[in-house]
């Protein structure tokens, strides 16, 4: 079962929240990070991507860097941005999004129950975007943004968060990109007690987003541990940062597809050959979404195509092969175009559907030859994919909102 913690929450004063609240590290390359870091000097990205304090000829990755988001972030908390709880509380997170609204639990999960597969995972890490985050946590002694994290949605906590809703928030606004964010304590005893009790009895967490945030804390935790071989597990080191929302409240974009070029196919002949698999549709100049699973759209030579996958394909039941992503991948992008392993094929490329269908239109006029718009993924595929202890291929799922790094820190050594 979870074990799902209330923590000494270090957190933004009221007045500089919206301006600390920023989003996550990896949704920038450097020269990106730089120009959004600079707009306002308490903006957490300096911290969380420090390398943005140096000339580009410092390494993103040298010790200098990680010393320095440690030194502004320890300075930020003596000047008072910040301030510390004295007591442990859980937090409610709500962001509302073109009028659709989560509300998430911020608290702090077990490594264990993440060794323990009590956590699940449904995506690879890369051993090299761990150890960036391994050493941030390591030498800031925080975890500084949260995992997203989901479950099945459990009537307790539901009343509980919307009780507390119903009081003033400890914050209230709205960013740039028009998500407004909200953000309230609970701090009954008896609330903080019955959240505890409700999560101690679901037995399956499942990571949404953020897997190499997750797999770096536990690996700071487990050094922790080496390094201290009497400790007793209530440590702080043992729990890692996260937002927990019911998986019911929760939205994922398609993440569409990008090819550079036809694989040495004319499009007439290109057509002829996914036509083998998929009922093939020419739809014109209007951009297509496709609105149920097993179909797709297809920009090609200025126009819209909708794709949908043959009988014999619909038999398919294993829960990842099944899946949109793996049917595309499985019996198009790969026979057809080539793709043998799209995490590393520089022909292909991934936009999230945030971006809209008009950025696949953009892209097939500039340097891509087709793309692909996909049904988004459910949060039930992951689960089940998660449940099986298996794997979705790369780039199967998009949330949004994200959530905002800054607003919540935990310390490893309170």
């Amino acid at each position: 079962m979870a074990t799902i913690k209330p923590f000494h929450c270090i957190h933004p004063t009221k007045e500089l929240a919206s301006r600390v609240a920023a989003l996550p590290y990896d949704v920038y390359n450097r020269a990106e990070a730089k120009v959004a870091a600079a707009k306002d000097p308490l903006s957490f990205l300096n911290i969380d991507r420090a390398e943005t304090q140096f000339s580009d000829d410092v390494d993103t990755y040298a010790d200098c860097v990680y010393e320095k988001a440690a030194e502004m972030l320890n300075k930020e908390m003596a000047d008072g941005v910040f301030v510390t709880d004295e007591t442990r509380n859980y937090y409610i997170y709500e962001l509302t999004m073109n009028g659709r609204t989560q509300t998430g639990i911020v608290a702090c999960a077990s490594i264990d129950d993440y060794q323990n597969n009590v956590i699940k995972k449904h995506e690879n890490t890369r051993q090299s975007k761990e150890e960036d985050r391994i050493r941030h946590v390591d030498t800031c002694n925080a975890q500084t943004g949260p995992i997203f994290l989901a479950y099945r949605r459990n009537e307790t906590i539901y009343s509980i968060t919307t009780k507390v809703k119903s009081g003033e928030p400890l914050y209230d606004f709205t960013s740039e990109d028009g998500i407004t964010h909200r953000v309230f304590c609970i701090s009954l005893p008896e609330d903080i007690a019955a959240v505890e009790a409700a999560f101690s009895s679901i037995d399956s967490i499942y990571i949404a987003d953020g897997h190499h945030r997750a797999a770096s804390a536990v690996k700071v935790g487990l050094k922790r541990r080496a390094e201290h071989p009497g400790y007793t597990g209530a440590e702080e080191f043992n729990y890692f940062l996260s937002v927990l929302f019911p998986e019911d409240e929760l939205m994922i974009l398609p993440y569409n597809r990008v090819v550079r070029d036809l694989n040495g196919y004319t499009a007439e002949t290109f057509l002829h050959c996914v036509a083998e698999q998929f009922i093939v549709e020419k739809l014109g100049a209007e951009a297509y979404a496709p609105t149920e699973k097993h179909t797709f759209g297809m920009f090609l030579d200025d126009c819209w195509y909708r794709l949908t996958i043959k009988d014999s394909l619909r038999s398919i039941t294993d829960p990842v092969e099944s899946l949109d992503v793996s049917l595309l991948q499985d019996y198009l992008l790969t026979p057809v175009l080539g793709i043998g392993d799209p995490r590393t094929d520089r022909r292909i490329d991934f936009i999230g559907g945030i971006r809209g269908l008009s950025e696949l239109e953009r892209r097939c006029r500039v340097d891509s030859a087709v793309a692909f718009s996909m049904y988004p993924t459910s949060i039930l595929d992951l689960f089940a994919v998660s449940d099986a202890g298996r794997l979705m291929p790369p780039k199967s799922t998009w949330f949004e909102p994200k959530l905002r790094s800054g607003l919540f820190i935990h310390k490893l050594d309170k």
